[in-house]
């Protein structure tokens, strides 16, 4: 009965939990191009050497920095949106989150070896990756995954087809498979 009530309870944690990964599972692709393209600078390079040449303690505190730029943008972009500034309170708020996804993702990549020796660091990461695999394999199990993914297939292909037929049928010179 305890784990039942345990289990129920558990219900909203579960759907916000899977929302947040389920998001973060989305965005990512249309990010990563991004983040690919800003490794590729030199500079960046540099910076993510000396991040990974940083002890684990100071690469944790450089962790707080993309926190501490983003998140005063975002509070910004909810005034702005409460004041009816739509436009601007959604721009800064998309460039906020897209601030914090990419300087974590660069600054943790970066520094992910050094971050992994703390031993608390490396328990509460390897938890979170149990409890994304646990809720993403839950998710990808559910009927609704299924339809969504035959649906996202469909749009896919219906999309590619009016893109033949407005084309008039021909392919784009630098389709590889029509040679």
């Amino acid at each position: 009965m305890r784990n039942r009530l345990l289990r129920l309870l558990l219900v909203p944690v579960d759907l916000i939990v899977g929302l947040v990964i389920v998001l973060d599972e989305l965005a990512r692709p249309l990010y990563r191009p991004l983040l690919a393209w800003l490794g590729s600078f030199r500079v960046v390079a540099r910076i993510e050497a000396a991040i990974a040449s940083l002890p684990p303690y100071g690469v944790l505190a450089l962790l707080a920095v993309p926190f501490a730029v983003a998140e005063p943008m975002k509070l910004v972009a909810l005034v702005l949106l409460a004041r009816g500034a739509w436009f601007s309170g959604i721009a800064l708020m998309g460039l906020g989150h897209l601030t914090s996804f990419v300087l974590v993702e660069r600054v943790y990549h970066a520094g992910r070896r050094q971050l992994l020796t703390i031993g608390w660091f490396a328990r509460c990461m390897a938890w979170l990756d149990r409890i994304r695999a646990l809720v993403v394999g839950r998710i990808k199990a559910s009927a609704a995954w299924r339809r969504a993914t035959a649906l996202g297939r469909a749009i896919r292909e219906r999309a590619r087809a009016w893109l033949v037929r407005l084309r008039g049928g021909r392919r784009r010179p630098d389709d590889r498979s029509s040679r």
